[in-house]
């Protein structure tokens, strides 16, 4: 049997990555580690991808690690869409005010 999401594509090619930049509207950059065996040392050597990702909700943010699958393309250098946001990302400070510094103290 073959996987499906909930609304009803077939996963063809899943990759699980995480995204660098989300700067785009309805996109998201997303690197993948991945590890490669030297074909004449066999060491593992840690390579990694970078792929232009569809995003329709802008749901994603950096950092999160995100779930990717494989779909037509739908510009010059994206051809991938976002299947679901595994883990978002701790949150980030803005900037810190006085009293959270005496506070700190």
């Amino acid at each position: 049997m073959s996987e499906q999401t909930q609304n009803g594509r077939h996963l063809t090619a899943t990759r699980t990555g995480v995204v660098t930049s989300d700067k785009r509207d309805k996109t998201i950059t997303v690197a993948v580690e991945f590890q490669k065996i030297h074909p004449k040392y066999g060491k593992r050597l840690k390579r990694d991808a970078k792929f232009q990702v569809h995003d329709q909700d802008n749901q994603a943010g950096k950092g999160d690690r995100v779930e990717i699958a494989q779909c037509r393309p739908l510009s010059k250098t994206k051809s991938w869409r976002l299947v679901r946001v595994i883990t978002k990302a701790p949150a980030e400070v803005s900037h810190v005010t006085t009293p959270d510094l005496e506070s700190a103290e």
